[in-house]
């Protein structure tokens, strides 16, 4: 059963429906890194950091919105790295200190030392305030198991296939909290499989564990980037999940053939907008790269998003490039009513 519909906007203006959000990540304001530096060094209060980070929150989700987005988040405000943050709230890791990833760019790389346990909460109350402030339905990302072990210090377990499995039994468990405070619309981002495709079946038992008992009226989704891709499809096909987003305007579309030779049978949700790079896409340029999504399924499966998080932009490019996204897609709802827009990979003349 396909959870799509319940995105569409009341009076949307088409009959089509191309669903627009985004995968997570936003620039945060200038203001709350100030407050986040003054906060660690003991300048600032709790109350005071946490009425920061909810005023960012409540910024960046009617941000989102202006720009005309279906599906929103809050750009993350609360979050830190993708790995640290969940790391942070997970009992059994801990921080020994960053490690360079590439050029001058370090990551604070946690351990796992001991056995990972679930001791609260991780998303609840940014769920719970986003959902709250937002006039529009809100997506949740979060880090998928395979990622968390796959880039931390495994210094307890052993292999990372079993830490991979554990951490796959908190993922579930938050998961059901989430639901229960109303989600439905839940994002597992896995940028680790494209670069280790030899483990998609670890991933796929991981996405197994889950999605055991998410009802039917949650969208479940899973965000890949990096990577080949034609070195885990089609068997990420095979995923408990009803959406893939991927990354494919970073490198002009030269993979999406690899998702054209075999049937894709679940919603393909597309970046359209580079997320790497600080120029903003014309309308017509996006538009352009919605028709490409267009070769890999019908309208009612595809989404249109960035290629990634959008954190690494300045703010104004990053909001510019959602307010073009969101326009282009309405535009080619129009051009899909009126039968001026082909749809499969067969050419129009070709076709008749």
């Amino acid at each position: 059963m396909s959870t799509r519909e319940q995105f569409r906007p009341p009076n949307h203006p088409h009959d089509h429906f191309l669903l627009t959000t985004v995968v997570g990540s936003y620039p945060k304001p200038k203001w709350l890194e100030r407050e986040r530096d003054a906060y660690d060094e003991g300048d600032r209060s709790e109350q005071h950091w946490t009425e920061s980070v909810e005023d960012a929150s409540r910024l960046i989700t009617h941000e989102h919105e202006r720009a005309g987005l279906d599906v929103v988040v809050d750009g993350e405000m609360r979050r830190t790295e993708m790995v640290e943050y969940f790391a942070n709230r997970i009992d059994g890791y801990e921080f020994n200190g960053p490690v360079k990833v590439w050029g001058h760019n370090y990551f604070d790389k946690p351990s796992v030392v001991k056995e990972v346990t679930y001791e609260e909460p991780w998303l609840v109350d940014e769920f719970e305030f986003v959902d709250g402030v937002a006039t529009r339905p809100v997506k949740v990302p979060i880090t998928g198991p395979y990622t968390l072990a796959n880039w931390s210090f495994d210094e307890h377990y052993g292999d990372t296939e079993t830490l991979a499995y554990e951490l796959a039994d908190l993922v579930n468990e938050e998961i059901e909290k989430l639901v229960d405070a109303g989600a439905r619309y839940i994002q597992i981002d896995e940028p680790a499989l494209a670069t280790t495709p030899d483990d998609h079946a670890i991933v796929g038992e991981c996405l197994e564990r889950i999605a055991d008992d998410v009802p039917d009226d949650v969208r479940l989704g899973l965000h890949v980037c990096y990577g080949d891709y034609s070195r885990i499809y089609p068997e990420i096909l095979d995923y408990p999940v009803e959406e893939y987003d991927v990354e494919l305007a970073n490198n002009d579309f030269d993979q999406l053939d690899v998702f054209t030779d075999h049937e894709f049978t679940k919603d393909f949700a597309l970046g359209v907008v580079d997320a790497h790079v600080a120029e903003v896409e014309t309308v017509g340029e996006i538009k352009d790269n919605i028709k490409k999504g267009l070769e890999v399924v019908p309208p009612e499966r595809l989404t249109v998003s960035p290629d990634c998080g959008l954190k690494l932009l300045p703010r104004e490019i990053a909001y510019q490039k959602m307010a073009n996204l969101v326009t282009a897609a309405r535009e080619v709802e129009a051009e899909l009513d009126a039968g001026e827009v082909h749809v499969g990979t067969e050419s129009p003349a070709s076709a008749d």
